[in-house]
């Protein structure tokens, strides 16, 4: 694969970026592609290693060393097809994906991994430019037609897929615009929105039917859908937040991240949005380390904040993992992301007592360090310490999907709320309800984009087989 010694001969480079201090006055995508030559050398960097455990830490299985050879050979053509072969939508997860397959690289056990992820969004990008993607509409039409509740990366997927072999597909979303997590949870700064429009433009051409402000379960009726479709997928996102009660959550001025985030989308996308939520001029704090406190930082930061802090209840991870005991496996290590390159002050092992307010308004959030002792987090004795704060986004993850939709449809829950349904078997994905499929965050909980991906093309295939008794659809 590649260059037999490339891997020796080149050093690992990734797709550069526009400066902190340019790309915080605005909300554009700031990544850099990788140039053709730059990507040809980085695809001479993967190794004929024999055990690409890449693939499988792909979730979506991309045949990784197969497009990098044809991005060495400089076969883009070719390079695309594979990557489509696995991957429904390339240019969200050359973004926005973390890059497990890096951490599964055979290089990365004592050497730097293949900048995959940058050879990705190169491939898409060169296919983009050069109208490589096209519709694909099906030959022939089976007559069958499917209802896909909820228009992010997983029912995306799945709708796509099964329009491609000829059912007919519609997909209701709750919001104004498609693109579920993708639309109004991912800041533009990450990935500009004209990436969905392209899709579902693809997509309407290959015969998917979108309908926009239809929250099922509300405004469209559960039982109805069920009669007038012959199968019915559940593809909606965890969207139930955790909350933290403690003294003064009440107050003006606490409030969940997307409680905050989707309201600088619409902005972005030239929505007039009265009673925003402005991080300008203020001292933010934001409780959470993962990803939605990253991007609640970043977009503070282009707001004007005064000044960001970020809380993790966990401990400060490892500055470097130990590979020979967790390669492949995705490892627990220290991360800092562009967001926090932007600006942004970081503590961990931290836990919010309080707020405190004046005339109703936050002022201060108190708080202590704590420690595992016993099997626990205890607080440590006299480490309470107070933190000015005009605004606290809570971003602690998400426990599950809206209760209210699964109720309505009379399906069976998992034991953490979310719907019921197994991915291996004859009955992968579905639900306990005849009809009836799960896919996605709201099967499997808060998950990665490329996750559910995965889980709509799967289920695709199931729903597919479901239908017309076989399918030819890959998995």
């Amino acid at each position: 694969m590649g260059k037999v010694t490339g891997f020796i001969d080149f050093p690992r480079q990734v797709s550069g970026n526009i400066e902190p201090i340019e790309r915080v006055k605005n909300y554009k995508e700031f990544i850099l592609p990788l140039s053709d030559e730059a990507a040809k050398v980085q695809g001479a960097r993967c190794m004929d290693c024999g055990i690409p455990f890449c693939n499988n830490g792909c979730p979506v299985n991309n045949i990784i060393p197969d497009w990098n050879d044809l991005v060495f050979k400089q076969n883009w053509r070719a390079a695309l097809d594979v990557l489509h072969s696995t991957n429904n939508f390339p240019e969200f997860t050359g973004r926005i994906c973390p890059a497990p397959c890096e951490a599964a690289c055979t290089l990365n056990i004592n050497s730097d991994a293949v900048g995959i992820k940058s050879i990705e969004h190169a491939i898409i990008e060169k296919a983009w430019e050069n109208n490589w993607v096209i519709p694909q509409p099906p030959k022939n039409k089976t007559g069958k037609k499917v209802a896909v509740i909820g228009s992010g990366p997983a029912g995306l997927a799945a709708a796509q897929q099964l329009a491609r072999v000829g059912h007919d597909v519609c997909i209701f979303e709750k919001s104004d615009r498609i693109g579920g997590l993708l639309r109004y949870g991912i800041p533009d700064f990450k990935m500009e929105k004209y990436h969905i429009d392209r899709r579902v433009h693809q997509m309407e051409a290959e015969g998917v039917t979108f309908k926009t402000n239809k929250n099922v379960g509300e405004n469209v009726d559960p039982e109805s859908l069920i009669k007038e479709y012959d199968a019915v997928i559940l593809s909606g996102g965890a969207e139930w937040p955790r909350d933290l009660p403690v003294p003064g959550r009440d107050l003006d001025g606490v409030h969940f991240a997307m409680d905050f985030l989707p309201l600088q989308n619409k902005v972005v996308a030239g929505d007039k949005v009265p009673g925003q939520i402005i991080a300008k001029d203020k001292h933010v704090v934001v409780i959470g380390g993962g990803d939605t406190g990253s991007d609640c930082v970043g977009t503070s930061n282009r707001h004007g904040a005064l000044s960001v802090t970020q809380f993790e209840l966990m401990p400060q991870p490892p500055e470097q993992e130990n590979k020979s005991m967790v390669w492949p496996y995705w490892p627990l290590k220290m991360r800092t992301t562009s967001s926090h390159e932007e600006g942004c002050e970081r503590d961990w092992s931290i836990a919010t007592k309080s707020f405190e307010g004046k005339k109703g308004k936050v002022t201060e959030l108190i708080a202590s360090k704590v420690e595992w002792r016993d099997g626990k987090m205890q607080e440590i004795s006299n480490s309470d310490f107070t933190i000015k704060a005009d605004l606290v986004l809570l971003a602690m993850g998400f426990m599950g999907p809206k209760k209210n939709i699964l109720d309505k449809f009379v399906i069976e829950k998992d034991q953490r709320g979310n719907a019921k349904a197994f991915t291996d078997g004859e009955k992968a994905y579905y639900t306990s309800r005849e009809k009836v499929f799960a896919a996605g965050d709201m099967r499997r909980g808060q998950s990665l984009v490329v996750w559910a991906i995965r889980e709509g093309r799967q289920c695709a295939k199931s729903v597919d087989a479901y239908l017309m008794g076989e399918s030819n659809l890959p998995r």
